[in-house]
């Protein structure tokens, strides 16, 4: 049966029982080692792993390898112990991820421990239905600066338990919406993995395809091949496709989206096709792209444009969104909260230009394939990775989210 026709029949018919957290399971904070920050109940012979919100994973539902912080046998006594295979969620600063132990350890008091299941109830189904209330409610959590949820709160979480009336059949159903959902992690799992693998193929192909002997290249400053863009564009020619700001670039060279700011008045810098466009905040962001259309944008995007036609446009764009150009950009910024990419220093940039096009346009094809598998949100891997992130988010919620009684007499009404 495909997934789909499971959900279908698991949402036609069956009957479901909505029940407070708190009458399905005990649950605890855990508790910070006495005397807190004392050096000497950390570390040492027979120390234990201690699980702080920094040491559980954002998706997987599962803790990272390694622990920030280990607990001494000093400190074990007066701590909260936690066995493996445990459920646990975190209450404070980044709300809600959830995670079921691997391994022994000692929780912190920013956590909450799920012990003491009712009969009938699966505990990964548990924790995606107790991930999916904290997802929800989290927007809502105290706290300007350090979000918190107290127990008080999330023990009125309602969890839904199909056939309530029949626990042989409700475990199937738990166990299958279980399965379903871990496959479509485990791929995305594999899909994000094989990015990883990819990108390390990619840097490795870059470094040596823009690494030269000597006499095989001229070395060129940017202020030789390239300009500012000089020219104007009305906001009446703007929109949401062709306006650029610094908000609107992508982090790690991952091209654009749509604005959701346009301009309502006056001129803004025009660029043009083949033109290249670098966030000049935080140039750390790496936040560049290559233009394929006329358009305009303001101030903190600079235009680069090509003087010299002897260039190709593609190879200089990979030049630019090599990691050398954002750390020589980085060293050269000025301000430290908020640095700025240096205009004139952007300009004194020095890279290795091969002296025939076709040698220019050979190591950008090559690129630029790269590039679009491994940086694209519009084709390639990172793509292919929202979009199963989507199908998943939407597959969850479908199976997640039983009908209240009240909903299905209005449906039926």
């Amino acid at each position: 049966m495909s997934n789909l026709s499971f959900m279908e029949k698991l949402m036609d018919g069956v009957q479901v029982e909505w029940k407070a957290l708190e009458d399905l399971v005990s649950f605890r904070r855990g508790s910070f080692p006495q005397p807190y920050g004392n050096s000497e109940w950390y570390d040492g012979e027979g120390s234990m792993p201690f699980v702080q919100v920094v040491d559980v994973s954002d998706r997987g539902f599962s803790l990272k390898e390694n622990t920030k912080q280990r607990i001494s046998k000093l400190a074990q006594p007066k701590s909260v112990f936690v066995e493996k295979g445990t459920v646990i969620v975190t209450l404070q600063g980044t709300i809600g991820r959830v995670a079921i132990t691997q391994y022994d350890c000692y929780v912190d008091r920013t956590l909450a421990i799920f012990t003491n299941y009712i009969s009938g109830i699966n505990k990964k189904y548990f924790a995606y239905q107790l991930k999916g209330k904290f997802d929800i409610e989290k927007e809502n959590a105290r706290g300007s600066t350090l979000k918190t949820i107290t127990k008080e709160e999330f023990s009125k979480f309602e969890i839904p338990i199909p056939c309530p009336e029949n626990p042989n059949k409700s475990l199937e159903i738990q166990a299958e919406i279980v399965r379903i959902l871990d496959a479509f992690i485990a791929h995305t799992a594999e899909l994000t993995a094989e990015l990883t693998a990819r990108k390390k193929q990619y840097n490795y192909y870059r470094d040596k395809l823009l690494s030269f002997e000597e006499g095989e290249v001229e070395w060129k400053t940017l202020e030789e091949i390239a300009e500012y863009s000089k020219t104007r564009i009305s906001f009446e020619q703007l929109d949401k496709t062709n306006y650029v700001g610094v908000d609107n670039l992508l982090q790690n060279r991952a091209g654009k989206k749509d604005s959701g700011y346009l301009p309502t008045s006056g001129n803004s810098t025009e660029y043009r096709e083949g033109d290249i466009l670098i966030g000049n905040i935080r140039p750390y962001l790496k936040k560049i792209w290559q233009a394929d259309r006329i358009g305009g944008t303001n101030g903190d995007v600079l235009v680069i444009r090509l003087k010299d036609e002897t260039v190709n446009a593609q190879y200089l764009y990979q030049v630019l969104a090599d990691e050398k150009f954002f750390e020589y950009n980085m060293q050269h910024a000025k301000g430290a909260k908020m640095p700025r990419g240096n205009k004139d220093k952007i300009m004194e940039y020095r890279f290795p230009m091969p002296k025939y096009p076709e040698d220019q346009a050979h190591i950008a094809f090559i690129l630029d394939k790269f590039d679009a598998l491994t940086n694209s949100i519009a084709e390639g891997l990172p793509r292919e990775i929202e979009l199963r992130q989507k199908q998943y988010e939407y597959y969850r919620d479908l199976l997640l989210s039983f009908p209240t009684s009240e909903q299905k007499e209005i449906a039926n009404a």
